[in-house]
């Protein structure tokens, strides 16, 4: 009875999301009906929360199957937040454009200026502090988790009583703000900074699981590592290349330009990683294909990047070298580098894999090269007796067992 109550709950969950979402999308299509607003910003702000929808399908698969495991019911309440965020926006955008204001409450504003703390917590504090079997390291840090869900608690109520400005109302300020305290506004920071702290404390205590674990424990902590670097990667390198090659955007009210948007969208869509690889390693589907996965982006992540380089870096320079000699511009720059990018793709792979191989893999690498070596000699060696120390420390080598014994069968009289 109670599996059958925990995956009715875990399904409602997750078709609660989907439903809101689903009328957010209604909003967005009558907003749009009264042509007011801009269809690319519409859309670009239901878009955002799309990759979203990847926590409830994960979190009604995990929490279904394993509803002892708090992993899967934190992504189904993280899905619900964001989802809630999706509808809201929808559908003030299109009283917005109907009414040409926003008629709500003043008041209920100000008690949900941070509702996005809860779930940045569940998943970026509590996520890391259980993950991967929904119980905390060790009952050492108990004190922790209790904290953390005290510092967000006071996030909520620090800035409930602010006295400074609503940020979605200009010109309001908080109605329950303590205008005879000014310093609150102090306070208030320095608790919500207590939050990036505790991230931090959790990756640590993530870090210290993976030392003290077994094999299978390391294989899904992995799986969690690389999805976040993955996502860090993407973010850093949105950011730096958008205030670097498109400051003015950040300081202005101009539109960015498309490649920063679409880079910005890409970003977003990377969280969709998150709660994929905490389903495959929570339920254990495929967890040692993780060495695969990271060895395959260690290459073609840089391969992808050297050639890119190579393309503009071809296209830009034989441009300017044409543009010199004929006075205008030809399309011989474009087939001369996507040529050379087909060229080279095959011997830059090769290279990249190797050093990779040498520099992270390199048990691996030492076997597969000792294998290759051996094989070699093979063709050549008559000697059983050569033949049978040679293979023997072949073994020694790459398996590295504690002891090592060979036996040969005797000719048989007359076989």
């Amino acid at each position: 009875m109670r599996t059958r109550v925990t995956t009715w709950l875990s399904w409602s969950l997750a078709g609660i999301s989907f439903a809101m979402f689903a009328a957010g999308i209604v909003f967005a299509l009558l907003t749009l009906l009264t042509g007011d607003v801009p269809y690319s910003r519409l859309i670009g702000g239901l878009v955002v929360y799309v990759p979203f929808l990847s926590f409830p399908v994960v979190g009604v698969l995990i929490a279904s199957k394993r509803p002892g495991n708090a992993i899967g019911w934190i992504c189904l309440v993280s899905g619900l937040f964001w989802t809630t965020f999706s509808l809201s926006d929808q559908s003030n955008a299109y009283e917005l454009a109907r009414t040409g204001t926003v008629t709500s409450s003043v008041e209920l504003d100000a008690l949900l200026q941070t509702s996005w703390v809860l779930p940045v917590g569940l998943l970026g504090i509590y996520m890391i502090l259980l993950f991967p079997d929904g119980r905390l390291p060790s009952r050492r840090w108990r004190p922790f988790a209790w904290f953390a869900g005290a510092v967000m608690v006071l996030i909520n109520v620090s800035f409930a009583l602010d006295p400074g400005p609503l940020e979605d109302n200009p010109g309001v300020r908080n109605p329950f703000g303590l205008e005879q305290f000014p310093w609150m506004e102090g306070v208030a920071l320095a608790v919500l900074l207590m939050l990036p702290l505790c991230i931090i404390a959790s990756a640590v205590s993530l870090v210290l699981r993976y030392r003290h674990s077994g094999r299978e424990m390391r294989e899904q902590i992995k799986w969690l590592a690389f999805a976040a670097s993955f996502v860090g990667l993407a973010y850093f390198g949105t950011l730096s290349s958008g205030l670097l090659l498109a400051p003015e955007s950040y300081t202005t009210n101009e539109t960015p330009p498309l490649w920063v948007s679409l880079s910005q969208l890409l970003t977003m869509m990377s969280f969709t990683s998150v709660p994929i690889v905490i389903g495959f390693a929570v339920l254990k589907y495929r967890l040692y294909d993780i060495e695969i996965i990271i060895n395959r982006a260690l290459v073609y992540g840089p391969l992808t990047v050297t050639l890119a380089l190579i393309y503009f870096g071809g296209v830009i320079g034989l441009q300017y070298t044409l543009r010199a000699v004929t006075g205008g511009e030809s399309q011989l720059a474009v087939v001369a580098s996507t040529l050379a990018i087909a060229a080279l793709f095959n011997p830059l792979r090769y290279r990249i894999q190797g050093f990779i191989d040498r520099r992270f893999y390199r048990n691996k690498y030492d076997a597969a090269k000792t294998l290759e070596a051996f094989s070699a000699r093979l063709r050549d060696e008559v000697d059983l007796d050569d033949l049978r120390g040679d293979l023997i420390g072949v073994v020694r080598g790459t398996v590295q067992p504690v002891h090592v014994s060979l036996w040969l069968r005797e000719k048989e009289p007359g076989g």
